[in-house]
């Protein structure tokens, strides 16, 4: 049973930003079935859990980083419209239901409760052009959190276009050797998630997401020409089931945060030959600083985010870097964000992200983005998203 007596109270700092915060340290998140009250023995042993859960966190974050492979698809930036109205840092934010998906750590600092229900679209290059590499995806989301547990479900649909060796699904025939072949992929995947954490003193959280997915790709040469990627959202996929898990871990002091996730820890696969699919190990990770009543604003967020692995796309490899901000005004009625990201390994070319939240009501948001990089670039994404968001 969740000691609802024993949750902490609201403090009055977070509320004004529509977060809704609280003010006692993460070693306050309920625990199920453990009483205030407990022998020696058992507090020996919940403090051997602890540290246990510390060092497979721990492990898994080093592992990612100095030994993962490239990703190749499910961005960190797939979800998200606050998260994306920040140009993407936010990692070390994460602070309502999207930190399933951004950070599981983060729950534990978030709203007592949250929801989030979200719809978006995005391509890139701004200019899709009838040949060349290009990329789509649609995105609907659904997540509930309180700082014990989150649930969550992500709905994707991405469809790639490049050449048999950038796409790495097929190779090209004898007919077609010593030209370039155009290869369309349709990559389908839904995602239920639980999420849970564990504090270890009262600065640190660590927390995992496990997940069960359904997902698979197709792939073909027969797609091509102008809206080649709108209909290769109309392939039939056949799908396979998967488990997957995230961790992360966050840390507090003050007014600033240090964030690092990584999804994807096992490097679920899908299908076989042509349609092969890995989701590969991604890693990231970031700061943020938070402060109230800055001028004349009720709130203020900054943060950087940096990925720790790099991803294989059909435009080469990819490493982000991202900042932004968000700015809280008129009694935090109404927010705005902006933000910058760049590719740190290939061509740097920065894109723009704008976003706004409008509070219906107290608790209740309308969430918007709008993401486009320079009409110039070949890799730059453009697109839109929209979510309604709870904060109480």
């Amino acid at each position: 049973m969740i000691m609802l007596a024993n949750l902490p109270r609201p403090n009055a700092e977070r509320m004004a930003s529509g977060q809704c915060s609280y003010s006692r340290p993460a070693t306050d998140i309920p625990v199920v079935g453990i009483s205030r009250a407990r022998p020696a023995w058992c507090a020996v042993a919940c403090r051997l859990v602890s540290v246990r859960v510390a060092l497979v966190c721990g492990c898994s974050l080093a592992l990612a980083s100095a030994a993962a492979r490239p990703a190749a698809a499910q961005a960190f930036e797939d979800v998200g419209t606050r998260a994306q109205g920040m140009g993407g840092a936010f990692v070390a934010v994460a602070d309502d239901a999207s930190a399933t998906w951004w950070n599981p750590a983060g729950l534990a600092g978030g709203a007592f409760f949250s929801t989030i229900l979200e719809r978006a679209q995005w391509r890139a290059p701004v200019d899709t052009p009838i040949a060349g590499p290009a990329t789509q995806s649609r995105t609907s989301a659904f997540a509930l959190a309180y700082p014990a547990l989150g649930l969550s479900y992500y709905r994707f649909r991405l469809s790639d276009r490049g050449q048999s060796d950038s796409i790495g699904a097929m190779q090209p025939g004898r007919q077609d050797e010593g030209r370039d072949v155009p290869v369309v992929r349709a990559m389908a995947v839904s995602a239920f998630g639980a999420t849970v954490g564990q504090s270890l003193g009262n600065h640190v959280v660590v927390a995992s997401t496990v997940r069960l997915l359904r997902a698979g790709a197709v792939t073909t040469t027969d797609v091509v020409g102008s809206g080649a990627l709108d209909r290769a959202d109309d392939l039939r996929v056949t799908r396979e089931t998967r488990g997957d898990l995230d961790v992360g871990v966050m840390v507090r002091a003050g007014g600033v945060s240090l964030g690092a996730a990584v999804r994807h820890v096992g490097e679920p696969g899908f299908g076989s030959g042509d349609a092969r699919v890995v989701l590969t190990r991604q890693a990231r990770a970031g700061v943020a600083v938070r402060r109230s009543r800055v001028g004349v604003f009720d709130s203020l967020i900054g943060a950087v985010d940096v990925d720790m692995t790099t991803a294989t796309t059909v435009f080469g490899d990819e490493r982000r870097l991202a900042t932004g901000g968000e700015l809280g005004l008129l009694r935090s009625r109404v927010f705005l964000r902006g933000g910058l990201s760049t590719n740190t390994v290939g061509d740097r070319e920065w894109q723009e992200s704008v976003g706004a939240s409008i509070a219906l009501r107290a608790g209740l948001y309308v969430d918007g983005v709008w993401v486009r990089g320079a009409a110039a670039s070949r890799t730059s994404r453009a697109g839109w998203g929209v979510s309604l968001r709870s904060a109480f």
